[in-house]
């Protein structure tokens, strides 16, 4: 039985589209990178591949974000000795135990999802059909991440505000599972860090992939500077008083700067600094951070097989807990051998 455990159990999934930046490197793999160096719980951090496939449908650019996305975190110096680092597709328990997990979530849970909600809003918004180009992948999805966090017995789940109804989800499913079957799983909890920041982009919105505002975590130092000297700023020219707080520049730059830096970069734009002037130095201060690991990132691109290696490990640690566990969960639920 599972539902007893000596440490706490952390787990974090990366979906594989797109490639990595500035945002998720302050909200997302920073912190995660820095709890990797932590040896006093367990963790896991997986690439999600198969969550992948539910928003996109270009086999090459899944591929590619697997070998960037995994290249960003070894890059960073995740510590591969204190956590398990796997990809979702290579750990076959994950999407048999989504379908036992589907065979005892009820549909009227899963109806109240807010993304397929929100697909179905948008469709009738437009006059559409309610359930337009929605796939099972996008309505099963809570299942598939209840999946990845019960396979592991989860008890420490780091997410957004966005994502706590997931978990609920989860725990929800883990303990109808129980109930029908006995005391497997463990009740995930949310982890959620007010504290962790969320950059803007280039045009002031939240910086999203999907609002093309970015800015790639390891550009080159010229595009990387280009990109910074890109971030929409105001009309107010220099000597003029500029507000910290309503700007971009400032909110990266406080992302990145230690509390003495932005305690004077804070009266810097008091002072009226110049918007290129304070470009140049946020520039400087993000190039100086990430200048190592972009060449080790760049280094890691160009040997593929040593990532492929990495995973294939990490993946055959996952087993090790996953394999025999599933084999519990087949027995509880009566699939066993007839001898």
């Amino acid at each position: 039985m599972n539902s007893t455990q000596q440490t706490e159990t952390y787990l974090t999934g990366i979906t594989t589209t797109g490639t990595p930046h500035l945002g998720n490197y302050v909200g997302a793999i920073r912190p995660a990178i820095r709890s990797s160096q932590e040896a006093d719980h367990k963790a896991y951090y997986f690439l999600a591949d198969l969550h992948a496939l539910i928003k996109c449908q270009d086999p090459q650019l899944v591929h590619q974000s697997t070998r960037e996305i995994a290249a960003t975190w070894l890059a960073l110096g995740l510590n591969t000795d204190n956590v398990v680092f796997y990809r979702q597709s290579d750990i076959p328990e994950i999407p048999q135990l989504a379908w036992f997990l589907s065979c005892v979530a009820a549909k009227g849970l899963l109806n109240r999802a807010h993304a397929y909600k929100d697909g179905v809003q948008r469709n009738l918004d437009e006059g559409q059909d309610p359930d337009y180009g929605i796939t099972m992948g996008l309505f099963s999805y809570p299942v598939l991440m209840a999946a990845d966090i019960l396979m592991f017995n989860a008890t420490r789940v780091p997410v957004g505000r966005d994502q706590i109804q997931h978990l609920e989800m989860a725990r929800d499913m883990a303990q109808r599972f129980n109930y029908l079957f006995g005391e497997h799983f463990v009740l995930p909890e949310a982890v959620v860090d007010d504290n962790v920041a969320v950059l803007q982009g280039l045009d002031g919105r939240k910086m999203s992939k999907s609002y093309g505002n970015t800015i790639p975590l390891f550009l080159e130092e010229k595009p990387l500077r280009k990109s910074i000297n890109k971030i929409k700023t105001n009309l107010l020219e220099p000597g003029e008083p500029k507000d910290p707080d309503t700007s971009t520049v400032f909110q990266i730059w406080q992302a990145f700067a230690s509390a003495e830096q932005t305690a004077d970069m804070r009266r810097e734009f008091e002072n009226g600094i110049a918007w290129g002037e304070a470009k140049k130095r946020l520039f400087e201060l993000v190039n100086d951070e990430l200048m190592e690991a972009r060449q080790r990132y760049n280094e890691l691109l160009a040997t593929p097989d040593y990532i492929e290696e990495v995973l294939k490990s990490g993946a055959e640690r996952a087993r090790e807990y996953s394999a025999p566990f599933f084999d519990q969960l087949k027995k509880a639920v009566g699939i066993a051998p007839l001898a």
